[in-house]
């Protein structure tokens, strides 16, 4: 039986939305891609936390790894299991200003100007594996367009190595004639590197594009039930 690298099992936590964020029961096995709806912004900042043990659950366990996050004991610990994780989330922070070689640089070395020549062939290559031009590597960070900064947020993600993928809301901001091409990219990647994945997404077709299962939240009762496309008002 394949790992269960994710064990969510009748969590409920409080924030600012207008219900609790619960999730009845949710396993992620080894290598296996899962794309989560119903989350808007606010509630997949919640999850994140709540996965990667940032915060607690008020309600349920979490096991990450055959882990509780409740049984992580200091902060030093806590900072070791980040290692294993790669957080993909328009709110991880680039530095606008810098060109996006130097931001794709900066997991490996902290100098950038210029970077040393060894780490110039990592950015390429890991530029490459996430569907980043070359083009785009000597654009200062706040001029790309959204496809490609989600890209680079992702290729930030693997630069280290996870085990663990975790994507929030990747084609939020990024135009729909794209979002095919990066949920193939995606799914590519964390095929060839062997990664688990949750995907927290409102759309629908990506996620089947992207994800091994499509499960959408309803968020009164934390069920999470198979997502599919309706073709009318009245489907099922």
């Amino acid at each position: 039986m394949p790992e269960v690298v994710i064990a969510i099992a009748g969590v409920q936590k409080n924030y600012s939305g207008l219900r609790p964020l619960r999730i009845e029961r949710l396993d992620v096995v080894a290598r296996e891609r899962v794309a989560l709806g119903g989350l808007d912004g606010p509630a997949a900042e919640v999850l994140v936390n709540l996965v990667t043990g940032a915060t607690l659950p008020d309600e349920g366990t979490i096991n990450v790894f055959g882990r509780a996050t409740r049984d992580i004991a200091d902060g030093d610990a806590w900072l070791a299991s980040l290692e294993r994780f790669g957080i993909v989330s328009a709110r991880a922070v680039i530095l606008e200003g810098a060109t996006l070689q130097q931001n794709l640089a900066l997991p490996f070395t902290l100098q950038i100007d210029p970077i040393p020549p060894a780490i110039v062939e990592q950015v390429s290559a890991l530029g490459a594996e996430c569907g980043i031009g070359a083009e785009h590597l000597a654009k200062p960070a706040g001029e790309l367009r959204p496809h490609v900064r989600v890209r680079a947020h992702l290729a930030r993600a693997l630069a280290l190595s996870p085990e663990l993928l975790i994507i929030e809301h990747p084609t939020a901001e990024v135009a729909q004639e794209e979002h095919l091409a990066l949920a193939r990219d995606i799914a590519s990647v964390s095929e060839r590197r062997g990664l688990t994945a949750l995907i927290v997404t409102l759309d629908v077709a990506f996620a089947q594009a992207v994800a091994h299962r499509s499960l959408t939240l309803r968020a009164a009762t934390g069920a999470l039930v198979p997502w599919k496309k309706m073709r009318g008002w009245f489907d099922s």
